[in-house]
């Protein structure tokens, strides 16, 4: 194993790659993803303009590509990158544009995207996740806006029962994940000169029992119906206090100050 945290990621994510992608593929998975997305970036569908420019880095399998153009358009211009062969090598058979790269690495030489989407990555690069966010943003236009989907911890016992996971769980690397609390990924946003936008707390009953089916198969019980109603508990909490402080994830919309 490598002794570099990114370089342990990589072999680590190239190691679980076969059931992370057949995971991100389960019915009940994409349901879920469906309802979540749909819920929090539907009141912002005006954002992007036709054609947009999309930047997804720590990429997986261009899962952000589909999110996009279901809830904005289906003409985007779409760019990715993800740090594991393996992964690279599956997307690239779903997606434009496509290339491996070190996301902590990564600095943009020009900022023409319209719109920068990060699921899930910046708790696999914890040490690096300020740099990414600020170098990520740069590479936005004056306006553009940067999506991120993200797990958190609402409080204190959710980061025991996460570290306690990792531990136990071979689908997660504890020596080199580490979820944020909600204020210090905020932070990292709101450091890059960022505002935000909308935000919404989805990580309660229906994530986790639908979210991660590789991970947790024992948890994956039912199908659509099952997920609908789970979904269906969830939104009353989606948007307020009670769900932040609930919720084992955020997701955030950001917008780039105009020039």
């Amino acid at each position: 194993m490598a002794t570099d945290k990114i370089e342990q990621q990589r072999e680590h994510f190239n190691a679980i790659s076969e059931r992370y992608l057949k995971g991100r593929c389960e019915e009940n998975h994409i349901l879920l993803k469906s309802l979540i997305w749909q819920h929090a970036l539907s009141p912002l569908k005006e954002l992007l303009p036709a054609n947009a420019k999309i930047l997804e880095p720590m990429c997986g399998s261009g899962e952000g590509l589909e999110i996009l153009t279901t809830v904005f358009s289906k003409e985007l211009q779409y760019e990715g990158f993800d740090y594991s062969e393996d992964v690279v090598a599956a997307a690239k058979l779903r997606a434009g544009k496509i290339w491996q790269a070190d996301v902590t690495k990564f600095v943009p030489d020009r900022d023409d995207y319209d719109a920068a989407i990060l699921i899930g990555g910046l708790h696999h690069v914890p040490d690096h996740a300020g740099r990414v966010v600020r170098n990520v943003s740069r590479a936005l236009k004056p306006g553009g806006i940067f999506i991120n989907f993200e797990p958190t911890n609402g409080t204190v016992l959710h980061r025991l029962i996460r570290e306690r996971i990792y531990c136990a769980n071979d689908i997660f690397d504890e020596e080199t994940e580490r979820a944020f609390s909600v204020s210090q990924l905020f932070g990292f946003f709101e450091k890059a000169g960022l505002e935000c936008i909308r935000c919404t707390y989805p990580g309660l009953l229906a994530y986790t029992l639908y979210y991660n089916p590789y991970a947790f198969p024992t948890l994956n019980l039912g199908g659509p119906r099952a997920v609908k109603t789970a979904f269906g508990v969830d939104r009353p909490f989606l948007a307020n206090v009670l769900g932040r402080l609930l919720s084992f994830a955020a997701l955030s919309v950001w917008r780039k100050p105009d020039a």
